[in-house]
């Protein structure tokens, strides 16, 4: 059972990483929109929407994020990133061109850097047995924020606009912002036991042959997800020729189909844990046969019967919610609360260059054959690797011993 105290902090985690993807997926309902009256091209619209990934990635995957949540007050760190990423989000709506989009749109990465280190930072001094669930609770948050996204995106762009949308959001998230400064921790220590000796360094984690394939594995099952938080309401328009409303309201089911399950599925990797089973067997069932099922969605873009192609696409948002609901327990087994941050930010990194492909090469297909088929068919192949990669490359899932290479 988490403490009291625990409790509050995930709370607040939770919200702020419900915000954390609203911020950065709303780009995606706006494209319609922005693309008509800035005049862009699908391969202009695939780099605006991967834009936020490359700062977003690069800060990561050099171990800068990770590296300031160590070093420093994770909360406050934390804080100043949010700063960042609510005062890009409010800017986007004052905007003119698409250069000063992109700029923001990589403002907004460079906030939102310190997020995952931040959240693995905090997590990993919970339980084990308590793990699962708390991940799965972020998780939630994650993709609810993509879900409400669309849904009030859609709705409420359509009657107001989305610079007005843009301004509101940001401006609007600042409360969160307040409450955190107010409520959280002034010191924030890790237990340190007398045998651990230093921290480990990037060097020691780059020698763990299970960081290097927790890195690749969450790179795959990325590039299914942001496949479908940048590419998903414009295809349900494009390609399906569904008006706005509807888009929203269905590219919405799919997202909030995502967070129950990894809810859903967090709560019952950390029963079966707590009954007897081993973290390396739970966390990668979960992982490995979550990415594998997700391929389902495969067959969407060729189904001409939408509520066929609608159920497949939902189902497919379930799989990809068991994924997510136990990947970063897995690696803040593997890293511990000394080398969360680090080996979380690397990780991060590594996986969200798929923010920056995903959105890029799926406009590229669109734009060279018309049709999404191809789109999706990569998905799911990546996600087919990513699977395979958590049943076969990642080894027993406990704390790694870092002094030496573990290949």
């Amino acid at each position: 059972m988490l403490s009291k105290w625990e409790r509050w902090v995930l709370a607040l985690l939770v919200v702020s990483a419900f915000i954390n993807y609203v911020d950065r997926s709303t780009l995606s309902v706006a494209a319609p929109s922005i693309q008509a009256e800035l005049h862009l091209s699908h391969e202009q619209l695939g780099r605006l929407l991967s834009a936020f990934f490359w700062t977003y990635a690069a800060l990561q995957l050099f171990a800068v994020a990770g590296w300031l949540v160590d070093r420093f007050h994770v909360g406050w760190v934390y804080a100043a990133g949010f700063l960042v990423w609510s005062a890009a989000t409010a800017a986007t709506g004052i905007s003119r061109g698409f250069a000063a989009l992109f700029a923001l749109r990589l403002l907004l990465g460079v906030g939102e850097s310190v997020a995952y280190p931040a959240y693995s930072r905090i997590l990993a001094t919970f339980p084990e047995r308590r793990r699962g669930l708390a991940n799965a609770a972020i998780d939630a948050g994650t993709r609810s924020g993509p879900a409400l996204g669309t849904l009030l995106g859609g709705l409420l762009m359509a009657r107001f606009g989305w610079r007005a949308f843009f301004l509101a959001l940001g401006l609007g998230s600042m409360a969160w912002l307040v409450v955190w400064l107010f409520s959280m921790p002034r010191e924030w220590k890790v237990p340190v036991r007398k045998d651990e000796g230093e921290a480990p360094g990037v060097v020691e984690i780059l020698g763990q042959r299970s960081a290097w394939f927790s890195f690749l594995g969450l790179f795959c099952g990325n590039y299914f997800w942001y496949f479908l938080v940048t590419w998903l309401p414009q295809y349900l328009q494009e390609g399906r020729d569904f008006p706005a409303s509807k888009m929203a309201v269905l590219g919405a089911l799919a997202f909030f189909a995502a967070a129950a399950s990894s809810v859903v599925s967090g709560w019952l990797s950390d029963h079966w844990i707590a009954r007897g089973g081993s973290p390396t067997r739970v966390r990668k069932t979960f992982t490995s046969a979550g990415l594998a099922l997700a391929t389902i969605i495969l067959p969407v873009s060729a189904l001409r019967d939408d509520a066929a192609a609608m159920g497949l696409l939902i189902l497919a948002c379930v799989f990809i919610g068991m994924w997510s609901s136990n990947v970063w327990a897995i690696t803040q087994t593997l890293a511990g609360p000394r080398a969360a941050g680090k080996w979380c930010a690397m990780q991060n990194g590594v996986g969200n260059l798929a923010g920056v492909s995903a959105p890029w090469i799926t406009g590229w297909l669109v734009g060279r054959t018309g049709h999404y088929s191809l789109a999706f068919l990569t998905a799911a192949v990546v996600a087919l690797a990513g699977s395979a990669v958590y049943a076969f490359g990642i080894g027993k899932v406990e704390l790694a011993d870092f002094r030496g290479s573990r290949w």
